[in-house]
């Protein structure tokens, strides 16, 4: 068995190489490589011992050499292809290692002259991967080091169950070579060309808002249909954080509705530390509570508008226990996300035949985690996800969060102690419900919501006809600044005590008498959140 060996990243090389050679594999190799695994004291062949011609043009060929691609691409269920082979002295290679020269490091570095840059564009590393790729039947393609420990354990196993590993690590390849090509492209988009000259600037690759929005996610299942029956949808995921780690532990399939819900519960959830329960009926929510324990805290979510609660969707930030099962499984609920379930809470849903509990990992955060990605007629919206990083501090006036985010008091009156914690309460939540929204707030749950209006005032208005009762002694959020005054009549005559917006209006100091007038305290939190 011959293994070909050629890395840009070294990680774990030697170890591969060590292992390979203890189970009677010949080793070639190539330039650095070579030299690595000579160094460890491992026998190497040089690929020009293979090809019968030195490596030319400072390593531009090496590799393109039917010495090489014939031995990779030659099938061994056919007679011909072997005899082909057989004939030009060619012997087979069964295993490449390979991963291709760094360029999307150096087209991240300001020091990379455009020159530079065009030397790191790999040619015959994708050909090798991409052959081998090809023939995966026969030959195993390794382009990432996490996968060299997995290789050794499948060369020891039985040849009848490497088939499905084979082709994984093709899919593996050819997804390494056009992320790799994707990565050329775009470096090479932004070449400025204008004077005559050839010259470049940075790329950004990773981040946020990177020069080039790569979105590759499997389909995970077709949906019964859209937001509408006429709608054909699919769920698909990157797989590696949140829903794309998804488990539906009981219930009938997820619909395309469901998860929109779902991802609205789980967001707000996740802005508390202390036990929450959301409830979320068409992405807004209509319950969010904290207590002491997180069956204390789903009734009092579920009691804020127990009418709305029917047929909602749950989102807890802690693992689902019975207490709060039976909770859950005395009114209607179409599904529950929690990041994990108790053994006898899990049983006691399991008599909600309908109901659908998912579990799913909202912990490791990375940089797609942070992305929303969203669709418009002819492209793509990205942006960071909205945090309320800022209600995580002990507001007072003057405290400086981070540049240009700045919470302070700017009424006469200064909120009591109650009314700080129920601001922050207040301020996570608004960030969560549709603009525009007026959000009323206790400490430790909502009173009312005022979702998605056009304007403040009419915000005001629905929340208080949904709450049908007075709203003395609450708070209010808005999740934008208030244009007029009128929205902060509005709040005062519902009976709120104190309010927190974001500020910046032309209007404020106006806002802000008004405040005075009705004895109310208010914050400007500097930031803004708007939900669309």
């Amino acid at each position: 068995m011959r293994a070909l060996l050629s890395v840009s990243d070294k990680s774990g090389l030697v170890e591969l190489g060590r292992g390979l050679v203890e189970r009677g594999v010949e080793l070639i190799s190539t330039g650095g490589t070579a030299r690595t695994l000579s160094e460890a004291g491992l026998p190497v062949i040089g690929i020009s011992e293979v090809t019968g011609f030195p490596e030319m043009m400072d390593g531009r060929v090496k590799t393109l050499h039917p010495a090489v691609h014939g031995g990779i691409l030659a099938r061994r269920d056919r007679p011909d292809d072997l005899d082909a082979i057989d004939g030009q002295g060619i012997h087979p290679i069964d295993l490449v290692v390979v991963n291709l020269y760094p360029f999307a490091k150096a087209a991240e570095a300001d020091e990379t002259t455009f020159d530079g840059l065009i030397e790191q564009i790999d040619i015959g590393g994708p050909s090798m991967v991409r052959a081998a790729a090809k023939n995966f039947q026969h030959v195993m393609i390794v382009v990432d080091p996490k996968d060299y420990l997995r290789v050794l354990e499948v060369l020891d196993s039985d040849a009848n169950d490497t088939a499905a590993f084979r082709f994984s690590l093709a899919q593996k390849a050819f997804a390494h070579t056009a992320a790799y090509d994707t990565t050329i492209a775009t470096a090479l988009e932004v070449v400025d060309t204008a004077d005559g000259t050839l010259s470049r600037k940075p790329l950004t690759l990773g981040g946020v808002t990177p020069d080039h929005l790569l979105v590759r996610a499997a389909k995970i299942h077709d949906l019964r249909y859209g937001e509408n029956p006429h709608q054909p949808a699919a769920f698909y995921a990157e797989g590696e954080w949140g829903f794309g780690t998804a488990q539906v532990l009981q219930g009938k399939a997820l619909s395309f509705t469901n998860l929109l819900d779902l991802d609205a519960a789980a967001r707000l959830a996740l802005e508390f530390a202390d036990p929450t329960a959301v409830v979320v009926k068409h992405t807004n929510p209509c319950g969010v509570a904290t207590a002491s324990s997180l069956a204390k805290a789903y009734v009092k979510a579920r009691e804020i508008d127990p009418l709305s609660a029917f047929g909602g969707i749950v989102g807890l930030n802690r693992t689902l226990d019975v207490d709060t099962a039976v909770a859950i499984a005395e009114t209607f609920i179409e599904c529950v996300v929690t990041p994990a379930v108790d053994d006898d809470a899990r049983e006691v849903l399991s008599a909600k035949k309908n109901l659908r509990l998912v579990v799913a990992d909202f912990a490791s955060e990375n940089d797609r985690s942070r992305k929303d990605v969203r669709s418009v007629m002819g492209g793509w919206l990205v942006q960071e996800r909205d945090q309320v990083a800022e209600a995580d501090t002990v507001w007072s006036d003057g405290l400086e969060v981070s540049p240009g985010t700045v919470l302070r008091v700017v009424t006469k009156r200064q909120p009591t102690d109650e009314e700080w914690t129920a601001l922050r309460f207040a301020w996570r939540v608004c960030a969560h419900v549709k603009s525009n929204t007026i959000i009323f707030s206790f400490a430790d749950r909502i009173a009312a919501v005022g979702a998605g209006q056009m304007s403040r005032v009419d915000a005001v208005n629905v929340a208080t006809a949904k709450a049908g009762k007075s709203l003395n002694e609450t708070v209010a959020a808005s999740d934008a600044f208030f244009p007029f005054r009128d929205g902060l009549d509005e709040i005062a005559s519902a009976g709120a005590t104190a309010v927190v917006q974001p500020g910046g209006s032309v209007r404020d100091d106006e806002v802000i008498a008004a405040a005075d007038e009705h004895g109310i305290a208010m914050v400007f939190a500097g930031r803004r959140h708007f939900r669309h």
